[in-house]
């Protein structure tokens, strides 16, 4: 994963509350097993005027011109709520979103998004002027908008830690490689029977 310390970005207003996972990718889009090739689908029942096609809803937000170069999301309440499928975390990474400002998550959700190299920020976006770019700094959890408020945001540490150092679960797990093999080591000595 890409490490994240600060980024400066557009942010796009989707405001709504319960945003769920089906509707951040529905199921008809996801036809891959893999982490890319979704991010045509990303939104693709409020982003695209009919189901199945691909023609643009001008009405939304992410097919508005400001927002083009958005890599923070601004949500409501409750955000990616619905099931656990992390094709969501995905579809926005792969879309380009390094970050959303939600008032909450849905914790299977928060938790993809960390996994995936995304910043889940528990703040109510209408804290902030969203007229231009924010700025975020995770090492010091601030995030500041275009008229230099700055609004502090809390994160678990382990989270932290991975998205500065661009880890994933498997990175994390390999940080303490040594101390499993030394338990193995001494496991197969005590239970020689569990080994073949």
């Amino acid at each position: 994963m890409t490490p994240f310390t600060t980024l400066t970005a557009i942010a796009a207003p989707l405001l709504r509350d319960n945003i769920d996972t089906d509707a951040i990718i529905p199921s008809r889009e996801m036809k891959t097993v893999g982490k890319t090739g979704l991010a045509e689908g990303l939104f693709a029942g409020w982003r695209y005027t009919e189901i199945g096609g691909r023609m643009p809803n001008p009405d939304f937000v992410l097919n508005d011109a400001r927002y083009a170069d958005a890599r923070i999301l601004l949500g409501g309440a409750n955000f990616g709520c619905g099931s656990s499928r992390e094709h969501a975390a995905w579809a926005l990474a792969e879309y380009g979103f390094r970050a959303i400002l939600a008032p909450s998550f849905n914790p299977i959700f928060r938790g993809n998004c960390v996994r995936n190299g995304i910043v889940p920020i528990p703040l109510d976006p209408a804290l902030f002027d969203t007229g231009g770019p924010l700025t975020i700094d995770l090492p010091a959890q601030t995030v500041t908008d275009a008229a230099d408020r700055v609004h502090g945001f809390a994160i678990d540490a382990e989270a932290k830690a991975m998205l500065v150092g661009g880890l994933d679960a498997i990175d994390v797990t390999l940080r303490r490689a040594d101390e499993i093999a030394t338990f193995r080591l001494n496991d197969r000595t005590q239970r020689p029977w569990a080994y073949l």
